[in-house]
């Protein structure tokens, strides 16, 4: 079985500024976590954590799909066992709004689907800040 988790969060800004949040790894590493992330199609890398008890703190992740054209981003998403894929899609709205759809598929279960709805919400408030200045 796997599952899939779609999320859309909006905000204020220009289209150019929600794509380089998603694609700049200084800007990343403001809202999600450090890394060291390329927008190039078969990079491979990381967001680093800190390490706890039930988790060494790494992401590994290697980009598939980088269409600037369409706003469209996609890369693999691999703690533990479990192997994901994230797909980003931003859309203009109009009006000085943008919209951002997140799509993860690969889960195995729905703790992990749901401990992913946390992460990512928490993350756009970050981004939400960032993304306001």
């Amino acid at each position: 079985m796997s599952l899939k988790l779609e999320l859309d969060f909006q905000y204020n800004t220009s289209i150019v500024k929600a794509w380089s949040a998603l694609t700049d790894s200084n800007m990343l590493a403001k809202w999600v976590l450090p890394n060291d992330f390329k927008p190039e199609v078969g990079h491979r890398f990381q967001f680093r954590a800190e390490p706890n008890q039930y988790w060494d703190g790494v992401i590994n992740g290697e980009v598939l799909v980088v269409d600037e054209a369409s706003r469209l981003l996609s890369y693999s998403w691999a703690v533990g066992e479990e192997k994901h894929t994230v797909t980003w899609t931003v859309q203009e709205l109009g009006e000085g709004k943008v919209n951002l759809h997140l799509e993860q598929t690969g889960f195995s279960n729905v703790p992990a689907l749901e401990g992913a709805r946390y992460g990512w919400t928490n993350w756009h408030g970050e981004l939400a800040k960032m993304l306001a200045q």
